[in-house]
C-alpha cells in the first residue's frame, strides 16, 4: 500500500509549478475556511479559482497534445490572475489580515513568473526544433531565426508527450 504510484499520469507531480499550485490552495484552504458565513461567497470563488490552477496544469500535461498543454497552462495562468485580483480586493477590504495577503501574493507571484517561464520555454524549444502546430485550422511553421541542427543540450522532458515530439522532429518518427 505505501508503494508510490507512478506514470506519465502522474508526472506532474514533480513540476515545480503544480507543487507551488498545490501549496498555494492549501495556505488558500487555510486562510478563508475561517470566514464567516457571510463570505462564503467569496470563499467559495477564491477556492473554485485557485484549485483551478493546479487542475489545468495537471490535466494539461496528461494531455496527448502540445497545444492543448500549452492552452491549459494559459489557462491555469488566467485562473492565477483572477485569484491575485481577488486577494488584493479582499486585502483591501480587510477580510484578510495584511500578513496573509503578503504571504499569498509571493506565492501567487512564485507561482506566476514559474508558468510564464515555463510557457516562455516551450515557445523557444518550439521556434528552435521549426515544429510545426496545429494552432488553427492551418498549420503554421516556426522556423528559427538561424538554421542549426537539433541542439543535444536541449534535453526531451519526462513528459512522453514532449519526448514524442522532440523525437518526431529530430528524424527518428516512423513514417
Amino acid at each position: 500500500m505505501g508503494e508510490e504510484r507512478r506514470g506519465m499520469m502522474r508526472g506532474y507531480k514533480k513540476l515545480r509549478v503544480w507543487q507551488d499550485a498545490k501549496n498555494l490552495y492549501v495556505l488558500t484552504w487555510k486562510v478563508f475556511k475561517k470566514f464567516p458565513v457571510e463570505l462564503s461567497r467569496i470563499r467559495s470563488q477564491q477556492l473554485a479559482s485557485v484549485d483551478s490552477v493546479h487542475r489545468n496544469i495537471s490535466e494539461g500535461y496528461c494531455r496527448r497534445s502540445l497545444k492543448e498543454y500549452i492552452q491549459h497552462l494559459n489557462i491555469a495562468l488566467g485562473s492565477l490572475g483572477e485569484s491575485a485580483s481577488s486577494l488584493d480586493v479582499y486585502e483591501s477590504a480587510q477580510h484578510i489580515s495584511q500578513a496573509k495577503f503578503d504571504e499569498m501574493d509571493l506565492l501567487a507571484w512564485k507561482l506566476e513568473n514559474g508558468l510564464k517561464n515555463w510557457l516562455k520555454a516551450f515557445r523557444k524549444r518550439i521556434r528552435r526544433s521549426g515544429a510545426i502546430l496545429f494552432l488553427s485550422k492551418k498549420p503554421t511553421r516556426f522556423t528559427p531565426r538561424h538554421p542549426t541542427v537539433f541542439s543535444p543540450k536541449i534535453q526531451p522532458s519526462a513528459n512522453p508527450l514532449i519526448r514524442i515530439f522532440y523525437e518526431y522532429f529530430r528524424g527518428n518518427h516512423r513514417q
